[in-house]
């Protein structure tokens, strides 16, 4: 249960800087911060990983960090990591599907909730 906690700590702190950051004025149509925001997610969540390997983290730590933080920040992270673990492991095909079909799935799922709503 106390992993539970990491992880929403770690949410709620992600979350809200998530938000902090969409309060930066910024005039554009193009979708900057959000796209920042992505970047952001996946330079920490690869650091995050680096760092629980190189210094052997806890499990509560990496929860927190990567789960909770990350994960509240922006779950594009995960989707980061993921796909870069497919392939540098070699698993290209792999890759490219769960690329393509994370992208067309969300930018559809969007659309179907829009209709839905």
């Amino acid at each position: 249960m106390i992993h539970v906690v990491f992880v929403g700590i770690g949410g709620a702190i992600g979350s809200v800087l998530r938000y902090t950051i969409s309060l930066i004025p910024c005039r554009s149509t193009f979708p900057l911060l959000t796209l920042i925001t992505n970047i952001l997610g996946a330079i920490l969540i690869g650091y995050i990983t680096g760092l629980a390997i190189e210094k052997n983290l806890s499990q509560n730590t990496v929860l927190f960090l990567k789960t909770g933080l990350c994960g509240g920040f922006t779950t594009f992270s995960t989707f980061s990591l993921e796909a870069h673990n497919l392939l540098q492991n070699g698993n290209y095909t792999y890759a490219v599907i769960y690329i393509l079909l994370s992208l067309a799935g969300s930018l559809i799922g969007v659309l179907c909730g829009m209709k839905l709503a």
